[in-house]
């Protein structure tokens, strides 16, 4: 089975939760990005790595903005479930962006990919990488490989959200939202696509914005 969860921002304590004690080798647990553990290279970042590679199910991250865009570089794509990832360990896999996946036989579409919204206060090559906003290349395969694909996939995958959603998750929150040409694009992307269910990471919150897409958090989504 396919499962979808958000943000871990390198918390080795999250892969202790009892949900996902029943996952096996048979399993795949899907983060929407900040995936985390590509961070600092340091011996706890290891020792983690480590840990989740003794994990019987398989692991696979969208990019966010909390990577190491330079420690990622380090990896070459592999061709795995029908799309170009980067293989970090031999049950973790880094899905790339704008790329079309197959899992249970069913297709998605990846977009990793954001801006900081503190980007002032970080530091560039260390807290910061240019790359966590994706290439006009990155986007353009992604609009390629939709075409290929006749625009239709199972699910859409994404770090950040469409502008339309987090304008009705401002509107029922009460909250700020920070809007990137990202948040645009990825809106153009929903007019033009038919799926049956997006999932977004980003925002540090679990709901459900309309029958067809769900913003997760802590959650852990079985599909």
């Amino acid at each position: 089975m396919v499962y979808i969860t958000g943000d871990v921002h390198g918390d080795i304590d999250f892969f202790k939760d009892a949900r996902l004690k029943k996952l096996t080798e048979d399993d795949t647990l899907i983060i929407c990005g900040d995936f985390g553990f590509l961070w600092d290279g340091s011996e706890k970042e290891k020792k983690a790595l480590s840990q989740l590679e003794k994990k019987k199910y398989t692991i696979c991250f969208l990019d966010g903005v909390h990577e190491n865009f330079d420690m990622l570089k380090e990896y070459p794509p592999y061709r795995y479930k029908g799309g170009n990832a980067q293989k970090i360990a031999s049950n973790i896999y880094h899905l790339m962006r704008g790329e079309i996946f197959t899992f249970e036989r069913k297709t998605f579409f990846v977009m990793g990919g954001g801006e900081s919204e503190d980007i002032e206060m970080r530091k560039e090559g260390k807290t910061y990488f240019k790359e966590e906003m994706p290439s006009g290349k990155e986007l353009l395969n992604g609009a390629r490989n939709l075409k290929d694909a006749e625009y239709k996939v199972n699910y859409v995958l994404t770090y950040e959200a469409p502008a339309i959603a987090k304008d009705f998750i401002r509107m029922h929150t009460n909250q700020e939202m920070h809007f990137t040409p990202l948040n645009t694009y990825l809106g153009e992307l929903m007019k033009s696509v038919e799926y049956n269910h997006w999932y977004f990471g980003s925002l540090h919150m679990d709901m459900q914005i309309s029958k067809n897409m769900t913003v997760v958090f802590n959650d852990i989504i079985k599909i």
